[in-house]
C-alpha cells in the first residue's frame, strides 16, 4: 500500500492516531528495505499488532509459477498472483531481470495481457485480463529481491541467485513488461511512489521509465505526478505504416503524441525520452526512414533505442539485418541524436522486448488438447 492507505489500513484495525506515524514507518521498514514475510519477524512492533495484522493481512509473496535463465544471465519469472474469488485461479505475468555491469534492470508488467495488439510484439496477441493493482506491481520488485538475495542482512532464500559482482542488484524499473501502463495508470503511478520512497526501496525516480505505446491524455500526468522517465513505443514515421504496427495510433496520432513529448515535465538534455524503434526487415528500415525519423523528432529532447526484431512463433516479420541496423544507426548519430543499439536479451527463454506471454497459458492449452484428445480415445 502507498503510505497513505497503509495508515488508513492500521487506523481501520484500531491502532491509536497517535502511534499511526510510528507504526506506518516500522511496517514500511520491515516490508521494504529488511524484506520481511512475516509479521512476527518485526521485533521492534508489539506483539499484540502482530496477531491483529496476522488476522486481516499477508506478507505473502506471488507464486513463482516458473524461473527460466537465459545463457545471457538474463532471468525470467511467470508469477501467479493470488486468486480474488472462487472462480479465479490467479492472474498471471511475467517479469524480467537483465543484469549488466554496472546496473540490474527489471522489467515489470502492469496489465494481464494487453489490449493494443501491437502487429509485431507476442504479448499482443494475448487478450488483456484486467489491470494490475499497485501492490502486484510492486510485488514483481520484491520477488525479484527476493531471488536475487537483496536484503541486507537477510540469508537469501534457498536457489536464490546472488550476483557476486557488488553491481547487479535491481537498480532501474522498467515498465515495459506485458500491458500498456497508461491504460492502467492510477496503479502504476502509485506503485511508482511506493517503489521510490527514500525510506524503503529506495529506487531513484531518474531509473524509473515508463513505456507508453502513445496514450497522449495521460503522458503530461505521468511527468508531473511521477518524476519518471519517458520512453514510447514509435516504430514508424508515418501514420500510416504505424497504424498498422502500433494500432493506437490511429486514435493518437504522430503529430499529437510528439506534441505530447514536447511538453513532457522535466524532459532536457539530461533526461531526454526514449523513442524505441524496433527494426524490421523491409518494413520500416529503410535509410529514408532513417532520415524521416531524424526530421520528425526534431526539437524534442531525445535517443532513439533501436531494437532488433525478437521473432517469436507465427510472426510475419523477420529482424532487420545487422548491416542494415548500423547503417540506419549512422544516420542517426550523425544528426546529433544518441542511437543505440540494444543487444538482444533472454531470447532462449522468450524474455527478449515484445516476447512476454505467460508460458502457462501455452501449457494450459496443450493440457486441454491432451484431455480432449484423451477423452475422444475413451468414446471410441
Amino acid at each position: 500500500m502507498p503510505r497513505a492507505a497503509l495508515a488508513d489500513f492500521l487506523r481501520g484495525i484500531g491502532v491509536p492516531d497517535k502511534e499511526i506515524r510510528m507504526r506506518v514507518a516500522q511496517l514500511w521498514h520491515w516490508i521494504y528495505v529488511r524484506g520481511a514475510r512475516e509479521f512476527a519477524e518485526m521485533t521492534n512492533v508489539a506483539r499484540a499488532l502482530h496477531a491483529r495484522l496476522d488476522a486481516v493481512a499477508t506478507l505473502a509473496r506471488p507464486e513463482i509459477v516458473r524461473e527460466q535463465v537465459s545463457n545471457d544471465g538474463t532471468r525470467k519469472w511467470v508469477l501467479r498472483m493470488p486468486s480474488k474469488g472462487p472462480h479465479d485461479r490467479g492472474a498471471e505475468v511475467e517479469c524480467v531481470y537483465i543484469p549488466e555491469r554496472d546496473r540490474g534492470t527489471l522489467c515489470v508488467s502492469s496489465q494481464v495481457g494487453c489490449t493494443l495488439n501491437c502487429s509485431f510484439c507476442h504479448t499482443g496477441t494475448q487478450k488483456l485480463v484486467r489491470n494490475l493493482e499497485a501492490w502486484e506491481i510492486v510485488a514483481q520488485v520484491v520477488v525479484a529481491r527476493d531471488r536475487l538475495g537483496d536484503y541486507p542482512g537477510r540469508t537469501p532464500p534457498e536457489g536464490a541467485f546472488v550476483p557476486d559482482d557488488g553491481g547487479r542488484f535491481v537498480s532501474n524499473i522498467v515498465f515495459m513488461g506485458m500491458g500498456e501502463p497508461l491504460y492502467n495508470y492510477e496503479n502504476v503511478r502509485d506503485a511508482i511512489g511506493v517503489l521510490t520512497d527514500p525510506e524503503g526501496l529506495q529506487l531513484s525516480k531518474r531509473r524509473v521509465t515508463v513505456s507508453t505505446s502513445g496514450v497522449v491524455p495521460e503522458i503530461h500526468r505521468l511527468g508531473e505526478e511521477t518524476g519518471a522517465a519517458l520512453a514510447i513505443s514509435l516504430h514508424a514515421t508515418n501514420d500510416p505504416l504505424r497504424d498498422v504496427l502500433v494500432p493506437i495510433n490511429k486514435k493518437y496520432p504522430i503529430a499529437e503524441l510528439l506534441k505530447a513529448c514536447r511538453d513532457y515535465p522535466g524532459a532536457s538534455n539530461a533526461r531526454r525520452i526514449t523513442f524505441e524503434y524496433v527494426m524490421l526487415k523491409g518494413v520500416n528500415d529503410s535509410l529514408a526512414e532513417a532520415r524521416a525519423l531524424v526530421k520528425l523528432l526534431r526539437g524534442v529532447h531525445a535517443k532513439i533505442n533501436l531494437i532488433p526484431f525478437n521473432p517469436w512463433p507465427g510472426t510475419i516479420y523477420e529482424c532487420s539485418d545487422w548491416a542494415q541496423i548500423e547503417q540506419f544507426s549512422e544516420v542517426i548519430f550523425d544528426a546529433g541524436y544518441a542511437s543505440p543499439i540494444r543487444t538482444p536479451r533472454g531470447r532462449d527463454i522468450l524474455a527478449a522486448c515484445g516476447q512476454l506471454k505467460s508460458d502457462t497459458e501455452k501449457m494450459r492449452a496443450r493440457a486441454r488438447l491432451m484431455l480432449e484428445e484423451q477423452l475422444a480415445l475413451g468414446a471410441d
